[in-house]
């Protein structure tokens, strides 16, 4: 399993460990990543993703999973969340469809 956000892209990045005498050894940065379950109101589903804190808190600013996909550009968006988003768009045109019927 990759070690990346599924929502923002955010992954592992790399520098250098500095010891006090000035040495320098490579290391990576692992991003905080957590398995959480998400509640979509459109879909009336939960969404089980991996993703950072980070990403936790801005969807919740944002209003939710959905509020967040969709104000969200594609070109923003991971692959994964892309798909999210465009199961989200299409059940929304429907309960639209539906409402005006």
């Amino acid at each position: 399993m990759a070690r990346r956000c599924e929502i923002t892209g955010k992954g592992v990045l790399s520098g250098n460990n500095v010891s006090h005498a000035n040495n320098k050894t490579r290391r990576r940065f692992l991003p905080n990543l957590q398995q959480v379950s998400m509640l979509s109101d459109i879909l009336n589903a939960t969404v089980r993703m991996r993703v950072s804190t980070r990403a936790m808190r801005t969807v919740e600013h944002n209003g939710g999973i959905d509020a967040f996909l969709l104000t969200t550009p594609n070109r923003d968006l991971p692959e994964e969340a892309q798909a999210l988003k465009r199961r989200i768009v299409r059940a929304k045109a429907k309960q639209d469809a539906k409402a005006a019927a």
